[in-house]
């Protein structure tokens, strides 16, 4: 596996972590969640045009 494909795993995990239905991310809200989520579309969109 690539690095790129590895890191995306990673930062997928972590995205599923920090949703606010856990109980230690309750209080967070969707902050973490949602720049996780804006920092894998950023990774997908650079992996789909061959960049990563």
């Amino acid at each position: 596996m690539s690095l790129g494909t590895v890191l995306f795993i990673v930062l997928v995990l972590l995205l599923v972590g920090a949703l606010p239905t856990w109980g230690h991310s309750r209080s967070w809200g969707y902050y973490p969640s949602g720049v996780l989520g804006l920092v894998v579309l950023v990774l997908l969109v650079l992996f789909l045009m061959g960049r990563l």
